[in-house]
């Protein structure tokens, strides 16, 4: 049952569509930008892809809020769109968007299970998953952010972390070590049909935490009423009610379980819906 839901499938369809930017450094156009970065931590390359805001070459002296995208070979082109568009209409505030890639469709299949999920997959999670998102944050944390606010003109407090399945995972996995480590690297939350079932609910101790902690954060989880039920709608209830019942401060929590809609429909309308609702802070 679980391996419907692992989201490995998907990406083998698209594998043969493309291969990912290879050059180090280039400009696509006035406000899209790309490059390679090769991570110390986990010895191996990530593409990076950047959207810039409509006026941030004309504002010189503004900053702007960033959205950090996981699959960014499959979502940053969609989500990069939605962006440009909605903020033509004010329907999202400008915002860099940077999506975090492979160098292919092919690798990102592969090795999402390596840099997603922490700790390493039981027997009856039926998958191969090594635990590396311990290193995987490192490297967002300790290499890709510092690259990017020494690169752009970001608000260092103002960040959203945005993924879909096992990406919806490591986006509660990167809030549970924030409030582990007392940090507070990223403001924001989105996760699309996150895989709570993964190493026997292993985030399930992510409401206690949270009733601890005293930092503004917003969280949006989502799941699609077509998904299984055992492993991905009821897990997301009871998370659900775990955190709304601790009525935690500073918290602005949304939970949305979205009718009609599978497994692979969820993540575009999540992340939009979610960066409308758990609004931009303006840095002071």
């Amino acid at each position: 049952m679980k391996a419907v839901i692992l989201l490995l499938t998907f990406l083998t369809v698209v594998a043969c569509s493309s291969e990912g930017n290879k050059k180090d450094n280039f400009q696509s156009n006035e406000s899209v930008l790309a490059f390679a970065q090769f991570s110390e931590t986990i010895k191996d390359t990530f593409y990076i892809n950047v959207q810039l805001p409509h006026a941030y070459i004309e504002n010189p002296d503004k900053r702007y809020p960033t959205v950090f995208l996981l699959d960014g070979n499959f979502y940053f082109p969609m989500m990069a769109s939605i962006f440009s568009q909605y903020e033509i209409a004010g329907l999202l505030e400008p915002a860099i968007v940077v999506g975090i890639g492979y160098k292919s469709f092919a690798e990102m299949d592969s090795l999402r299970t390596r840099d997603y999920l922490f700790p390493a997959a039981l027997p009856s999670d039926e998958i191969n998953a090594s635990g590396g998102g311990h290193l995987f944050y490192d490297y967002l944390i300790k290499e890709l952010l510092p690259k990017i606010d020494a690169q752009y003109r970001t608000e260092k407090n103002n960040r959203a972390l945005l993924g879909h399945s096992f990406g919806g995972y490591f986006v509660l996995y990167s809030l549970l070590n924030q409030l582990n480590g007392d940090k507070n690297d990223f403001r924001k939350f989105i996760s699309a049909s996150p895989a709570l079932w993964y190493n026997d609910f292993y985030l399930k101790q992510l409401p206690q935490l949270l009733g601890k902690s005293s930092d503004q954060l917003g969280i949006f989880i989502s799941v699609g009423k077509l998904e299984d039920s055992t492993w991905s709608v009821n897990p997301l209830k009871d998370l659900t009610d775990e955190i709304q019942k601790r009525n935690v401060q500073g918290l602005e929590f949304e939970s949305r379980i979205y009718n009609h809609l599978d497994h692979m429909d969820v993540a575009i309308l999540s992340f939009t819906k979610g960066l409308q609702e758990l609004e931009f802070d303006k840095e002071k």
